[in-house]
């Protein structure tokens, strides 16, 4: 006889008084919930034998995170410890997002797609178990392709329009982080020319590595006038001060906001 158990994701706080735990706590709850499973597995076992299967929403000791779950909880206190599913036929855990062997007998299958750039190199797939007689028999990995791969760009705008190192990602999902000295005009819809499918686009220009960035409220407190308020915010934004043509304009217009009569 096979028997399948599931466990959903236990808010502690919700079902902590229910499952007769003293503790609020992913791991007392979780750890409630196998007892019942055992007993359940107790009683069925006096008419023959049981090959048990667990499934399980939680995070187990030694699984790897990606940007794309939601914390269980703060410092890792949400963490089960592998141990807690010893004795069970098979353990399939759900939660984390990228497909992974925490042992012989427990496995998180991950995500069939992808749900954010962290997982941008995960290999999405499955795990294919055969149980029979005497319980598992096999494990075997399954792996699909996704519709559409995820890129990670980082460079010039230039060079990512131009090399052909790049014309892999034409047909995929692209974040692009662009190192230009000064932000491009346009720079999204350049990018969307070549790359369509472009979703997420950050700036990180290259001159400004490795220089210490002062708060907003610090360049603020710094600034002597309103040019120095207005060249502050540009260093903050972009990582790089104002040139002598953008110092021109910022001039005439704070000139004429004066001649105006307008306070900023």
């Amino acid at each position: 006889m096979v028997a399948v158990y599931g466990i959903p994701y236990l808010e502690p706080r919700l079902v902590a008084e229910r499952l007769g735990t003293q503790t609020p706590s992913h791991f007392d709850v979780t750890q409630a919930a196998v007892e019942l499973i055992r007993e359940d597995i107790a009683r069925r076992s006096e008419a023959g034998p049981v090959h048990s299967v667990v499934l399980a929403h939680t995070f187990a000791s030694g699984g790897i995170t990606s940007d794309s779950e939601r914390d269980l909880s703060i410092g890792g206190l949400g963490a089960v410890p592998l141990d807690l599913f010893d004795g069970f036929g098979y353990t399939a855990l759900g939660h984390l997002h990228g497909r992974q062997e925490l042992s012989e007998r427990v496995r998180y299958s991950g995500s069939p797609l992808a749900y954010s750039f962290s997982e941008a190199r995960h290999r999405k797939g499955a795990w294919l178990i055969d149980i029979g007689v005497g319980g598992v028999e096999s494990v075997e990995e399954v792996l699909w392709k996704a519709p559409r791969e995820l890129a990670i760009l980082r460079g010039k705008l230039a060079e990512l329009l131009e090399s052909e190192e790049h014309s892999w990602a034409e047909t995929a999902y692209c974040q692009v982080t662009l190192t230009d000295s000064s932000r491009p005009a346009q720079a999204m819809e350049q990018l969307r020319a070549r790359f369509p499918e472009t979703l997420v686009l950050g700036f990180d220009p290259e001159d400004a590595a490795g220089k210490v960035k002062a708060s907003y409220s610090s360049r603020l407190a710094e600034a002597e006038d309103d040019l120095g308020v207005c060249c502050g915010f540009l260093d903050h934004v972009r990582g790089r001060p104002a040139d002598e043509t953008e110092l021109s304009a910022l001039r005439e217009a704070l000139e004429a906001v004066r001649l105006e009569g307008a306070e900023l």
